[in-house]
């Protein structure tokens, strides 16, 4: 099985790596038979969700935004902002081996498309306009992820980190 250097939370809730993991690899039926169909549709057919519509959008609470297909910590609530332009939007990764880009050529546009390093989950894209530190948004779908408070971030605990 293919292994990706990864950072993940330990047991105690820090951010702990690189670390080699796994990838996380399975059929469209599999995926099927764990994500809801709009996550489904979002996530692995490279869908977006509708502008102002995710349930994350509006999410002031202190933590981590996680892939919704395999757990992979992606973001922190420290570097969400509010773009305006109706999906959550966050300046930097949590580790940039965490989140990996392709080019995106369709619609006519050429756009960076931002997927989780682990499993491809289709996130969302990346764009050159966001605030400093970094001047990205990443402009990513809630459908694509799952947040789970700070004082929570310890139940995300790795395998890889108990060796």
């Amino acid at each position: 099985m293919k292994q990706v250097p990864l950072f993940v939370f330990d047991r105690h809730g820090h951010l702990v790596g690189p670390l080699s993991i796994p990838r996380v690899e399975k059929s469209d039926a599999e995926w099927q038979d764990v994500l809801t169909p709009e996550q489904f549709a979002v996530a692995r057919a490279h869908g977006t969700e509708r502008p102002f519509c995710g349930t994350l959008l509006d999410n002031k609470r202190s933590g981590a935004y996680s892939c919704i297909c395999c757990g992979l910590p992606l973001f922190s609530s420290n570097a969400k902002f509010e773009s305006g332009t109706g999906w959550p939007s966050f300046f930097q990764p949590i580790a940039d081996e965490n989140v990996r880009t392709i080019s995106d050529r369709s619609y006519g546009m050429l756009r960076v498309e931002i997927l989780c390093a682990r499993c491809d989950c289709h996130l969302g894209h990346v764009f050159p306009d966001g605030p400093k530190p970094t001047g990205q948004r990443h402009c990513v779908n809630s459908e694509s992820l799952k947040f789970t408070d700070a004082d929570q971030l310890p139940l995300l605990a790795d395998p890889a980190t108990d060796m």
